[in-house]
């Protein structure tokens, strides 16, 4: 089995920074992609920053300039650094990760349980 723990969600004020940690755990080959998620009360889940395994990034075109997403491939823990904060960055913030658990198979997608942020304006 496979475990994502995120913490660091808070309430920050508005142009206030923040970071989030998720930290995987289990049986664990490699993993692929590892990213954040995040989901506002009404809103569909959206994508907000990946890496891959060697270190290039994806980051949603809302977030970009801001938030900065790292990863520590030794303690299979990803980052994510969210400056400047608005109130609109509000949301539940999911892990998700491509883990492959064996030698000889594929990848599967794992989820964490969330932290919330809440941005006060």
């Amino acid at each position: 089995q496979v475990q994502l723990v995120e913490s660091g969600g808070v309430l920050v004020q508005a142009g206030g920074s923040l970071r989030l940690s998720c930290a995987a755990s289990g049986t664990i080959i490699s993993i692929n992609v590892i990213g954040w998620y995040r989901q506002a009360p009404g809103k569909q889940r959206e994508l907000v920053a990946a890496i891959t395994s060697g270190g290039s990034t994806n980051y949603a075109d809302s977030v970009k300039g801001r938030f900065t997403i790292s990863r520590d491939n030794a303690k299979n823990t990803v980052y994510l650094q969210m400056n400047s904060l608005k109130p609109e960055d509000t949301a539940v913030y999911y892990c998700n990760a491509d883990v492959r658990r064996t030698y000889y198979g594929g990848f599967y997608a794992y989820w964490g349980q969330g932290t919330q942020v809440t941005v006060s304006s």
